[in-house]
């Protein structure tokens, strides 16, 4: 049947014609549950004005402009306005690179077009592209089975059933996002994107993602900023209300105020602080998919893994074939290679191995007839093979020994077969043991000789003859135990959980100094409550024959133990640990479902590549917070000055629009602190959100910053004896000298703050701004602010409280770091 409806008007045999395909995807659209909306961009720079403090300013100001003050309805909307745009076009920019950064590791999968196989993005697959798909591959859109060898279909994100699924021409049904475990199949597609099953049921699955710890840090200082800001900007409008008459000029003044103190740019900060972190890690060949991963990353404090290519090379060669005597046998390798040559599906590194010696045996004498493939309940594979020569139909099978044993009832020795009793099971079981413990990666051979030419199932693994070992060796990497150092001294404890046997797993890690004096094994797991294996967790480093629900279990359970967890696997198996864990690391060369189940995708696994993923994520958390602390001091500072002046001064300390301009100023200057240098001292140790930490500094820096505030209006009224006008300028240039010079004291945590080096660019930023501030008071433009010219002997006073300010800012800091433990 070359052509019919149920194949969408394609061939099986030759796929969709590409003029044809390309019509299918303008007509259709891109296989992605989101499509970028027509004026997106548009839309997006619209919304940044669309906060509520900002559209309560803007009507506030255009009733004053109906009454007659439209000077300051202008300016206020000109701040506005420039302000919104810087903000959308660094918000734009950085979340620009961290797209591009993405499709670096975008999925590819295998179509047939023009009659030949051909590896396109997901994106381009369309309605009845032919699709080829095998184990560990994720199924790019809703589709129907055509062809099938032991399918079974891994629906858990769409069904909640952690058992695999069976799948043939009768259950023929394949939906998008969902992974092959085992078997092969063609299908052809019939839904795609929005329209598959998985983008009808929520177009949030896709980008919702568990809470992280980054995630609730962010929301609970949104909560204490907004709490701050509804108390002060009721005590400001009723104090100012009341004293001085004139509500539409309180309100004003208190919805400016707001807006002053609010840290509006915390989300544009953040994207740009990630976006930058997500920038440098990519020159340390990591990529970053989700970009809040970076802070979780930074704040690692435990790191599961398998050892396989962090530990040693991933450079697996054969080693040797034997048989039960320990001697070199041609038919342990003989039947090796015709499993790893001839199996359908994924080829492990073990398989590579073993097919680089195909050479060594005549693979044209052999024809293959049907194929049990490899699954992880099992952990072996066989092929049912015709020797071409004799006729003679036979089974050929290897696997782990733990699980190939139980199915041997004889073994081979010369080219005799013998019956498998106690004494040569154990002599086998010894010969095992011993070459695991050199290290070696040891893999039991068996065959059967058969009648049937088709049919196979897994049942029929029985009464098999042991043939031999193969046994392959990979290197245990020259840095690694440098680089466990390094991470032990960046406060990252290592485990490994792996599917090997204890015996290797105990080889290879007593060579890079992981203690292996406590061990645990997955079948013991299972007998064990989850109190018991979690005191076990806190004293072991490995854990060894393990499935992938117990990797995910002991993640679970390290998490509820206070720990953030990382976990590094690139195997079809290695989806449910990557989940649990609080950030999923990969390699770009690992299976589908693990890169698109990962937060971060290594370029190269290697535990020294990921320890420079965790320092930039740290430096990346320690830019944030440079800005939050500077944000949350100074202007809680301000909140307090203004609230209690409200209550005695005859007059508004500041006006609307110079408080606007005073916070653009200051914004633009903070901009910089993404480029800004981290002191070495600051990431030595995990890092994590502590909202308690946050307010003791809010409280001590904002009190100081209120302090010199109030010294300020002493000396403007007291000693200067100012007009309002002047009060109002001289304040301007006081608070935003102060709060844009402050950041070079706060932002190290050295004593005293010059033996910290800033970034120039932070530098540049600052020193632009103070001057501008200055500037906008001595030139013309500043009657426009309100702003009039200011004595020479105010800037004398103006330095010396500043930097009076300033040493006592380096006191309270000597104190407050003294004191806590961060």
């Amino acid at each position: 049947m070359e052509e019919n409806s149920y194949l969408l008007n394609t061939s099986i045999e030759k796929g969709l014609l590409e003029k044809e395909a390309e019509k299918r995807l303008e007509k259709f659209g891109k296989n992605v549950l989101v499509e970028k909306k027509p004026f997106a961009l548009v839309i997006d720079f619209f919304s940044t004005f669309f906060s509520p403090l900002i559209l309560l300013l803007i009507g506030a100001s255009f009733i004053s402009a109906v009454l007659g003050d439209l000077n300051d309805f202008l300016i206020i909307l000109g701040i506005i306005l420039v302000s919104g745009f810087v903000t959308f076009f660094q918000h734009f920019r950085a979340e620009h690179t961290a797209e591009k950064l993405k499709q670096k590791v975008t999925l590819s999968t295998t179509v047939i077009r023009d009659g030949q196989k051909k590896e396109i993005p997901f994106s381009h697959v369309t309605i009845g592209d032919i699709i080829v798909l095998g184990v560990g591959d994720i199924i790019p859109a809703d589709s129907n089975v055509l062809s099938a060898k032991d399918l079974m279909v891994d629906e858990s994100m769409l069904t909640g059933e952690s058992f695999p699924i069976e799948k043939s021409t009768e259950h023929k049904n394949l939906f998008l996002g969902t992974h092959i475990v085992s078997g092969e199949t063609t299908a052809v597609v019939t839904a795609i994107g929005k329209n598959s099953r998985f983008g009808k049921l929520s177009r949030e699955i896709l980008v919702t993602k568990p809470q992280t710890s980054f995630d609730k840090g962010v929301n609970s200082f949104a909560i204490l900023v907004l709490k701050v800001v509804l108390v002060m900007t009721v005590i400001v409008f009723g104090a100012n209300a009341f004293l001085h008459h004139n509500i539409l000029e309180a309100f004003l003044f208190a919805v400016a105020v707001a807006v002053g103190i609010t840290p509006e740019l915390l989300p544009v900060i953040l994207t740009i602080n990630l976006a930058r972190g997500a920038l440098k890690m990519e020159h340390h060949e990591v990529i970053v998919k989700y970009l809040p991963s970076i802070q979780n990353l930074g704040g690692m404090t435990v790191l599961c893994t398998d050892k396989t290519g962090t530990l040693t090379e991933n450079a697996v060669s054969l080693e040797s074939y034997q048989d039960i005597d320990g001697e070199k046998n041609q038919n342990t390798l003989l039947y090796g290679v015709l499993v790893s040559n001839f199996q359908s599906g994924f080829h492990n590194p073990l398989d590579l191995a073993t097919i680089a010696h195909k050479h060594m045996i005549s693979l044209s004498d052999y024809k293959k007839i049907d194929d049990i493939p490899f699954d992880f309940s099992r952990k072996m594979a066989s092929v049912i093979v015709e020797d071409l020569k004799t006729k003679k139909k036979f089974m050929a099978t290897k696997g782990s020994l733990h699980t190939l044993l139980p199915k041997i009832t004889h073994y081979l020795k010369g080219n005799r077969a013998f019956l498998l009793d106690k004494k040569a099971k154990s002599h086998l079981e010894k010969l095992f043991v011993t070459m695991s413990e050199n290290g070696s990666r040891v893999i039991g051979v068996a065959f059967k000789n058969v009648e049937k030419d088709h049919g196979f199932e897994p049942s029929d693994e029985n009464n098999l003859t042991f043939v031999g070992f193969l046994t392959f060796a990979d290197p245990v990497k020259e840095s690694a135990k440098k680089t466990l150092k390094e991470m032990e001294d960046l406060g990252v404890v290592v485990k490994i959980l792996t599917g090997d046997n204890e015996f290797v797993s105990k080889s290879v890690c007593s060579k890079v100094g992981i203690s292996s004096q406590f061990l645990v094994l997955g079948p013991d797991m299972e007998k064990m409550s989850d109190e018991e294996l979690s005191k076990k967790i806190k004293t072991t480093s490995i854990f060894a024959r393990l499935n992938p629900e117990q990797k995910a279990k002991i993640i679970e359970l390290l998490k509820k133990q206070g720990e953030v967890v990382g976990y590094l696997g690139d195997g079809i198996n290695d989806a449910p640990p990557l989940k649990t864990s609080d950030v999923g690391i990969s390699v770009h060369n690992g299976s589908d479902i693990a890169r698109e189940v990962a937060d971060v995708v290594l370029m190269r696994k290697s535990l020294e590549v990921l320890k420079e993923g965790i320092v930039e994520g740290r430096k990346t958390h320690m830019n944030i917070l440079k800005y939050i602390q500077m944000e949350i001091s100074s202007n809680f500072g301000n909140m307090v000055t203004i609230a209690i002046a409200s209550f005695f001064l005859p007059f508004l300390p500041l006006l609307p629009v110079q408080i606007l301009l005073n916070n653009f100023l200051y914004d633009l200057s903070q901009m910089a602190i993404p480029s800004d240098n981290v002191d070495s001292n600051l990431i030595i140790k995990p890092k994590k959100w502590d909202i308690s930490f946050i307010k003791r500094f809010m409280f001590l820096f904002g009190s100081v910053s209120s302090i010199f505030d109030f010294l300020t209006f002493f000396v403007l009224l007291g000693i200067l004896h100012v007009t309002v006008a002047a009060f109002r300028t001289g304040w301007f240039v006081e608070s935003l000298l102060t709060q844009t010079l402050v950041i070079f004291l706060i932002r190290t945590r050295m004593f005293p703050f010059f033996k910290s080096k800033p970034g120039k660019l932070l530098i540049i930023s600052a020193a632009i701004v103070s001057v501008v501030g200055i500037m906008l008071t001595v030139f013309p433009v500043g009657r426009y602010f309100s702003f009039v010219p200011l004595s020479s002997r105010f800037y004398i006073f103006i330095f010396g409280i500043t930097v009076l300010y300033l040493f006592c800012v380096e006191l309270a800091k000597k104190f407050f770091y003294s004191r806590i433990n961060q």
